[in-house]
């Protein structure tokens, strides 16, 4: 999966949930079972070492098969659509995870006794489902420039490839589109510069999230 955002770049959010957990949600903006050198899973990573009882979902996780991917006019895998997803499933797992935090199947880190539960959420489109919109305490959305963005994902490598004019015919065009459509459903998002370095990035995550769970262990 990949990602862009804010000023013609890429995208990475984060959010938190209320009720002895808290979620973080990444949006990238590209489909496929990977990143277009975002710095959403990297992230992620980074804050699950330091937070207390914290899992991660991924959205990649829940891609459809490739056969079952619709393919637009030019020929192009529609990978970053919702549709494309099984979101049905992705919230079966969610609320899975809320319903018994400490005793999840996703990937948990269980050195920490901490009485708070911590749920990550990275991903893309994440912002743009609507059933999601009510669960954030936290939001984050971590941008990189156009040509940063392009740079980057021109030095992975994916399976199946991109096929030429993939990044400027079919991925920017439809980050655009859902930039739009996510500014008209959420609020309250912290926009992250992911030209940063990982520590920058994380040292400013990490204290916004501390505070947020200082505020949930109040009476």
């Amino acid at each position: 999966m990949r990602g862009m955002g804010l000023w013609a770049s890429k995208i990475v959010s984060c959010g938190l949930v209320t009720g002895a957990r808290v979620a973080i949600a990444s949006a990238s903006l590209l489909g496929r079972t990977r990143v277009t050198n975002g710095g959403k899973t990297t992230l992620a990573k980074n804050l699950q070492k330091h937070l207390p009882n914290c899992s991660i979902i991924s959205q990649d996780d829940f891609f459809k098969p490739e056969s079952e991917i619709e393919t637009d006019k030019n020929g192009f895998l529609q990978y970053d659509v919702l549709e494309a997803l099984n979101m049905e499933k992705m919230m079966s797992t969610i609320s899975g995870w809320m319903e018994s935090p400490k005793h999840s199947l996703v990937s948990t880190d269980g050195g920490n006794t901490e009485d708070i539960s911590i749920l990550i959420i990275e991903g893309f489109l994440l912002f743009n489902y609507k059933p999601l919109d009510t669960i954030w305490n936290r939001r984050y959305f971590l941008t990189i420039p156009y040509e940063e963005c392009k740079r980057r994902r021109s030095t992975r490598v994916y399976k199946p490839p991109d096929p030429p004019g993939y990044f400027d015919g079919h991925v920017w065009p439809m980050y655009l589109k859902h930039r739009r459509e996510m500014e008209n459903i959420t609020r309250e998002i912290v926009y992250l510069d992911g030209t940063k370095s990982e520590e920058d990035l994380f040292s400013q995550v990490y204290e916004d999230l501390r505070q947020e769970l200082a505020k949930q262990k109040l009476p």
